[in-house]
């Protein structure tokens, strides 16, 4: 089989690279942070000294990292990923960047004679781990096709949205939608609780109805029980609309309830919340209601 490098260990990549250890790939691992890096190697994996030396030993790539700048330095330059990986190499960025960084990147990978392909992933957490994310491939059709087998170890639906750059603006789409229903969901459980309602118990009806959605399940009771432990980070869904705006604006759209939302999670990271899940955007709801816990943390 491939033997599959992963560089970026975090709350997606980690559950990643577990998965294609069960799968019965040979998985060579990087990371800055070398806990991560042990925690791996003790389950099979091998651990590289970084990106040059992971993309030597490896005939597939696999990146999940923060944003387009450290992207942009494990790919590209003499140190990167692009300088080691063989001709005829894969390299498959699950980042969340902007479209322009996952061109220039594809453009880069076709003079080196790599493919290369924007797979931004959608499902959380809890969709890395089960294996069953969303997967929104950019790139050429032989580019997808030899990233196919590896998208479909981590994903449950992978869907070629187009040429290089496409998975990228398809997935900032999805966070422009999740942020919109994040933002709904959060003045409804606000309101349910203004009305000393069981929200437990409105949930459970609304989802079963038109207004059920993948969000309102998986973050209304996260509000409701003020439960903030991060599956997807506010300050990262923040960059992410970011990405969403500029792509809106080159295309001379107008999105303005993204720029709602775009200021509710720019809240909540200037109240310190950043780094917990995004539906900490409830707090920023509830405050402006005057309903602020006093014991929020």
């Amino acid at each position: 089989m491939d033997v599959i490098g992963v560089i970026g260990l975090g709350v997606m990549g980690r559950p990643m690279a577990r998965n294609l250890l069960a799968a019965g790939h040979p998985v060579v691992v990087a990371n800055r942070s070398p806990g991560k890096v042990e925690e791996l190697a003790a389950q099979g994996a091998t651990p590289a000294e970084g990106p040059a030396d992971l993309a030597a030993r490896c005939d597939v790539v696999l990146t999940c990292l923060p944003d387009a700048p450290d992207v942009e330095a494990v790919v590209l330059g003499d140190d990167g990923v692009l300088a080691h990986l063989r001709p005829g190499g894969v390299l498959i960025d699950t980042s969340t960047v902007r479209p322009a960084t996952a061109r220039t990147v594809a453009a880069a990978a076709a003079s080196a004679g790599v493919h290369a392909v924007d797979a931004p992933v959608s499902g959380g957490e809890q969709g890395a781990i089960d294996g069953t994310l969303s997967i929104m491939a950019g790139g050429d059709e032989a580019a997808v096709a030899a990233a196919r087998p590896v998208l479909e170890v981590i994903g449950a639906r992978v869907t070629h949205t187009g040429p290089p750059g496409a998975g990228q603006t398809v997935k900032a789409v999805n966070q422009l939608l999740v942020a919109g229903t994040l933002g709904v969901v959060a003045e409804a459980v606000v309101l349910l609780e203004a009305c000393d309602l069981d929200v437990a118990t409105a949930l459970e009806a609304l989802g079963g109805g038109l207004a059920g959605s993948a969000v309102l399940d998986a973050k209304g009771p996260m509000m409701a029980e003020r439960r903030f432990v991060p599956g997807f980070r506010a300050d990262l869904h923040h960059k992410d609309l970011g990405i969403a705006l500029e792509t809106a604006r080159e295309q001379g759209v107008a999105v303005p309830l993204t720029g709602l939302t775009t200021q509710l999670l720019a809240a909540t990271t200037a109240r310190g919340a950043g780094d917990r899940d995004h539906a900490a955007v409830f707090e920023v709801l509830q405050a402006l209601s005057g309903r602020e816990d006093p014991t929020a943390q």
